[in-house]
């Protein structure tokens, strides 16, 4: 049982030294090594000693530490000189000087060269530990802050895909989970809402990221051109067939073939499309040689599919072939939260296209972006900011820099008109409940109805009504 206890007491004692922090003691004198060491170890820091410079710079490599005491006159360097050195290696380690030769003027060399403090010989113990906290607790700090910024990008981004809305982020989940697998997807949504962008991070996070990622807009085609443009032809298949021609599907090969537009199709085409995914055979257009593929389909529709199914204008089987996977994509005014993550985004890619100093939106831009109801989306708000950045000669984009159908809506709140202090957070909570109140009168106050509409649980909105102190109103009478 002793034993049993002395292992417990070292692992409380080791726990406690790890908590407290890792220190390395960088001075050639052993009696100040060991003074230190004796000192920050009785206060639970996991201490490491070395004698001179190159062995400090070695311990350096062998662990992370939080904090380096180093003395600024050592036999084999430069103590300033050491410190460079050492923040070469790692930029946000915490240094603190000392020195028996404390002069303003070492001082002044020491804090510029990123010490985080300067102590003289013979030091008094409280204030040394004292600042041996504070040292580590910033240290500490800005590691948190460093992990902090890379968690949000990476939660709110996605291969170039912004948003912190609930109904991003559970598509963010969904991509990740469908990428790897080897099913046709289907993305719907309106037009402008990034459905190219989601198929390219499918693509690039399957095992199919090192082949092709062919996409083709369907849509946009004669049915003629669109076959030859998708299974390729021989030579003379038509009046202009002057040589072979390889067609999309082989091109995608082993990669992602993304069909945008696909409702626009033609029942031929669609016909042959379905062909492909069953038998993962095809012929070129004068052909009479099968050709088999590997390639993964995401196709894309900005329409409802089923209703062009009820009204036959789609082929039922090829639907429930493309409808393996579905992803809907929500409209951007479905999740205007997203919206100022959007314009920082946009803002900071195109002032670096156009190698220019970063942008910012006046409180008065964001309004008015916040309270249009962006019937292009995306896209189209891409293109209004991209365009401001063009179009700027300051640092700010203010309301002036916005098309007239944009800034013509930024006084939607008059709340706001009377007060200067509106933050913009209250502002973004003003537009939030103004869609929500417009929506429930449309609804008739019916929050189901609404919640519905707006594509979120139910449970979802009555927090969101709670939240924003929303009184629902009693429904009329039809």
């Amino acid at each position: 049982m002793p034993e049993v206890a002395v292992l417990t007491r070292r692992s409380e004692n080791e726990s406690a030294r790890n908590e407290a922090g890792f220190v390395l003691i960088i001075d050639d004198e052993a009696a100040i090594r060991e003074s230190l060491q004796t000192l920050l170890e009785m206060e639970g820091y996991n201490v490491t000693t070395a004698a001179n410079g190159e062995e400090g710079l070695a311990k350096l490599g062998d662990r992370p530490f939080e904090l380096v005491l180093l003395d600024l006159a050592l036999p084999d360097r430069n103590g300033i000189d050491l410190l460079a050195a050492i923040r070469e290696q790692d930029r946000h380690l915490s240094v603190i000087m000392i020195t028996a030769y404390g002069t303003v003027e070492n001082a002044v060399r020491a804090m510029q060269s990123g010490a985080a403090n300067f102590i003289q010989k013979p030091w008094d113990n409280e204030k040394l530990l004292a600042d041996v906290r504070a040292a580590i607790s910033r240290r500490r700090t800005e590691e948190e802050n460093v992990q902090l910024k890379r968690a949000l990008k990476q939660r709110y981004s996605f291969e170039n895909i912004v948003g912190k809305s609930d109904a991003m982020l559970k598509i963010f989940d969904l991509v990740s989970q469908v990428a790897t697998s080897r099913s046709t997807i289907l993305l719907q949504g309106e037009s402008g809402t990034g459905k190219e962008l989601i198929a390219k991070a499918i693509h690039l996070h399957s095992d199919r990221r090192e082949r092709p990622f062919v996409p083709v807009n369907t849509g946009s085609m004669p049915a003629d051109l669109l076959e030859s443009t998708l299974f390729g032809h021989v030579k003379g298949a038509f009046t202009s067939a002057i040589a072979s021609k390889k067609g999309l599907f082989e091109v995608a090969d082993r990669g992602t073939l993304f069909l945008d537009e696909i409702g626009n199709m033609s029942m031929d085409t669609q016909a042959k499309i379905l062909r492909v995914l069953q038998d993962r055979k095809f012929m070129h257009l004068g052909g009479v040689q099968e050709l088999q593929v590997d390639v993964r389909i995401i196709a894309a529709t900005n329409v409802d599919l089923r209703q062009l199914v009820r009204e036959g204008k789609f082929r039922e089987d090829l639907f429930y072939r493309l409808n393996v996977i579905s992803i809907d994509l929500p409209s951007l005014r479905q999740r205007k939260e997203d919206i100022l993550l959007l314009v920082n985004f946009f803002l900071e890619k195109y002032s670096a296209e156009n190698q220019r100093p970063a942008r910012i939106a006046t409180t008065e831009a964001l309004r008015a972006l916040m309270s249009y109801s962006w019937p292009g989306n995306v896209r189209e708000l891409e293109n209004v900011i991209e365009r401001a950045v063009v179009l700027s000669s300051g640092s700010e984009i203010g309301v002036d820099l916005l098309p007239d159908n944009i800034a013509g809506r930024g006084a939607a709140f008059p709340l706001f008109e009377q007060r200067s202090d509106a933050t913009l957070f209250d502002i973004m909570e003003e537009c939030e409940r103004h869609i929500i109140v417009d929506m429930l009168e449309k609804c008739n106050w019916n929050q189901t109805e609404a919640a519905e509409r707006f594509k979120v649980p139910l449970s979802t909105l009555n927090q969101k009504i709670k939240r924003l102190n929303i009184e629902i109103k009693k429904k009329s009478r039809e």
